[in-house]
């Protein structure tokens, strides 16, 4: 008797986690995860209206972020002035939609480019091994050495005059190295396991391997680690415009904007304070809920995808 023979249309998958949907289908496999989790929805589309608001959000009043209203200094929120004004009467409302840009920018684009550097450094360091983990460890431990708040300091005021964009390599320089640290011992793991060795035998190039089966596995941490480094970078960058060192005037950020009303949180004037940090605490919360969602939609280890 002949047994007939089932195309389910699914190849087998070599990380151990069931058949590998064809073509684009493990891009909808992570997409029906991802929505299945309220939170990450609702940040998601937090985030999707804090870009809108933060873009287009200026059309909402007639005053510009640099402009003075001398007749209502240090009013309060009012249908002329939204948010109140400051002390030199700009326009609040204004201030915080350019900031937030800014921030939205800084932000998201320094945890890209900094967890990249470290996902890409400790997982190559740790899958080729030889004079590559050598070189890879010995720029680590430098930059690791270096007090990197110290170093900015240093390099910004060769960047006076420069575009704001620069702020974000240059935090990234230097916030990466302990997380590549980490991903170099989950990494040096990872690649021992049946089907690292198995795709490797079978001939599948190592930057292949690497994307493909290592970074799902280690993916938990990247995301935990992108959704820190973005407010990590809009803390980073407050600081430094703070100290002077970093977004300078007419240019403003959601840090800078804080920093100017924290003298106020307490005072009659809260406002000052108030709008531009809520926005802050909103767009990392959006950020976590996304990041939370992210990992238990990528990572096959994830105990809240077996749940669900």
């Amino acid at each position: 008797m002949s047994i007939p023979i089932i195309d389910s249309g699914e190849k087998p998958d070599v990380l151990g986690t069931g058949p590998a949907p064809v073509g684009g289908g493990r891009a909808r496999l992570v997409w029906r995860r991802f929505r299945r989790n309220r939170l990450a929805m609702v940040g998601l589309v937090g985030l999707v209206l804090l870009f809108v608001f933060a873009f287009f959000g200026g059309h909402l009043t007639h005053w510009a972020p640099a402009e003075n209203d001398f007749g209502n200094t240090q009013s309060g929120p009012s249908s002329d002035h939204l948010f109140g004004t400051d002390d030199a009467g700009h326009d609040m409302f204004a201030q915080t939609v350019s900031g937030m840009q800014k921030s939205l920018i800084i932000g998201l684009l320094v945890a890209l480019l900094s967890t990249g550097t470290a996902g890409l450094l400790g997982t190559a360091a740790a899958y080729f091994g030889g004079w590559w983990d050598k070189a890879i460890v010995w720029l680590t431990d430098l930059f690791l050495v270096v007090p990197s708040l110290l170093m900015l300091i240093i390099l910004s005021p060769y960047f006076q005059g420069s575009n704001w964009i620069v702020l974000i390599p240059m935090i990234a320089l230097f916030n990466w190295m302990i997380t590549s640290r980490v991903l170099r011992g989950m990494t040096l793991t990872v690649r021992e396991r049946e089907f690292v060795r198995a795709a490797r035998y079978m001939g599948v190039p190592s930057w292949t391997i690497i994307r493909r089966h290592i970074l799902p596995n280690i993916s938990s941490l990247l995301i935990v680690d992108f959704t820190l480094n973005v407010g990590a970078a809009i803390i980073t960058e407050s600081f430094l415009s703070f100290l002077g060192f970093g977004i300078r005037t007419p240019d403003v950020s959601l840090g800078t904007v804080i920093d100017d009303g924290s003298n106020f949180a307490s005072t009659d004037q809260w406002y000052l304070f108030v709008f531009p940090a809520a926005f802050l605490v909103l767009i990392i919360l959006c950020v976590n809920f996304i990041g939370d969602g992210l990992r238990d939609a990528l990572d096959p280890n994830s105990t809240g995808v077996s749940a669900r």
